[in-house]
């Protein structure tokens, strides 16, 4: 129960911090489409987080010792608060975007949707989805190769990459997309570090490489 009240008091935090950041720089609360990124944001946390494995979970908040790549949260999280910044500037002050059409944003709500579904997929399917790069030994550390891992190697980094980008859109700002360059690039050398030491590290990988062919993008890459 403790556990259950400390997970719901984070996610509230998190949403308060959520709008804040974007409501407070759009100078505003009258942005529908604002609202609508922060309910489906709500309701897709409130639904998945608590499904996720209690170990992982833990994992995610606090990874264990070793493993690489370990500042990549610290180096992200300024990236996406001026992202949302930016969007809350653009759409609720500046409008440097200029008129965005309700079908951008209808996409980029919808684009938003499914990645966040897409990564919490993932999250579900593969209980060793530690935000750093280990081996989780104590764990019992194994390939996994159900749910979305049947498509693509790494199915939560598209999922991160898709609503981030379907966000910006969705909230109506191009200029948000500028920061999201950086974020794009950090999440491609992620992938590219992580695949490399899972072929040299974990078990099955390299068969499983064979199998599923592409990384993030079917066809592509």
């Amino acid at each position: 129960m403790t556990n259950l009240v400390t997970l719901i008091l984070r996610l509230l935090i998190f949403e308060l911090v959520l709008g804040g950041v974007l409501f407070g720089s759009a100078g505003r609360l009258d942005l529908p489409w604002f609202w609508a990124v922060i309910v489906i944001h709500t309701v897709s946390m409130a639904a998945a987080v608590p499904r996720i494995d209690p170990e992982l979970r833990k994992e995610r908040f606090s990874p264990g010792p070793g493993g690489k790549d370990r500042l990549l949260r610290l180096i992200v999280l300024p990236i996406v608060l001026v992202h949302l910044v930016i969007a809350g500037l653009d759409a609720g002050r500046f409008h440097w975007s200029g008129e965005v059409a309700v079908s951008v944003h209808a996409a980029g709500l919808v684009v938003y949707t499914l990645g966040l579904w897409l990564a919490f997929w993932a999250m579900s399917a593969n209980r060793f989805f530690s935000p750093v790069v280990r081996i989780q030994k104590e764990r019992g550390h194994h390939l996994i190769t159900t749910g979305p891992y049947r498509f693509v190697r790494h199915p939560g980094y598209v999922g991160v990459m898709s609503a981030t980008l379907g966000g910006g859109l969705a909230l109506g700002s191009y200029w948000s997309m500028v920061p999201l360059v950086v974020f794009f690039l950090l999440f491609i050398r992620r992938t590219a570090l992580e695949d490399r030491f899972l072929l040299a590290e974990l078990e099955g990988y390299a068969e499983f490489a064979q199998k599923v062919r592409y990384r993030v993008l079917p066809g592509i890459w």
